[in-house]
């Protein structure tokens, strides 16, 4: 069963988080400031942090603090909506940022989409001279780090994962953008194209026509 600790102050928005999600069939553990959530993650393995500003130790701190010591996924939901901050989180390393005041249909939709990214994203691949870590989210090419944006990764990581299959446009875009398609391909191309630049890849990563790209791998 899927285990998520919900950091919270505010016990009746703690008790609504904790009450829907244990609903929806997860595990919920409770904290309500920063010291208690990360004495919990010292004590516990969680799937999924939910992690809002907070007292004690502010919402960044245990965010940093988590990072540190490994890789639970991480939600920020908070009131500091500005995109400067969002931005911030996102940066640090949280995998969503929500800001209150929130549908809870639609922590329900971050929560899951979160879980089914990084639970999806278990196996170490390896293609030749690329190796590619879902855990700490690292590429390297013949030993050496190449750096990637976060769509890049999902990108490679799909590609690599369906080597010598062909996958449509729309199958990657909805992978990894977790987003209906709606038939533009810019952004998708673009991406295909850094992707063959950084790896050295422009023979590997193949356009099927009018379908969409294929790992080719021989041998």
């Amino acid at each position: 069963m899927t285990s998520i600790l919900i950091v919270e102050d505010d016990n009746d928005i703690n008790n609504l988080i904790c009450n829907t999600l244990k609903a929806e069939g997860y595990q919920c553990e409770r904290a309500f400031d920063g010291k208690e959530g990360a004495d919990k993650i010292e004590q516990n393995r969680y799937d999924l942090l939910l992690d809002i500003m907070l007292p004690e130790i502010n919402g960044y701190e245990l965010l940093d603090y988590v990072r540190r010591i490994g890789d639970t996924p991480v939600i920020i939901i908070s009131a500091m909506g500005q995109v400067d901050e969002r931005i911030r989180g996102l940066r640090m390393g949280a995998d969503d940022y929500i800001c209150k005041p929130f549908q809870i249909g639609e922590l329900l939709a971050r929560v899951e989409t979160v879980l089914r990214r990084t639970q999806r994203m278990a196996e170490r691949l390896e293609i030749e001279d690329v190796a590619i870590d879902p855990k700490s989210r690292t590429v390297t090419k013949a030993g050496e780090q190449v750096e990637l944006t976060v769509k890049e990764f999902d990108l490679l990581y799909e590609l690599m994962k369906n080597k010598n299959v062909a996958l449509s446009r729309r199958r990657l875009y909805e992978l990894v953008w977790q987003e209906e398609y709606t038939g533009e391909t810019r952004t998708l191309d673009s991406h295909v194209q850094r992707l063959r630049k950084k790896l050295d890849w422009n023979e590997k990563i193949v356009t099927v026509f009018r379908i969409g790209y294929r790992l080719e791998v021989r041998g």
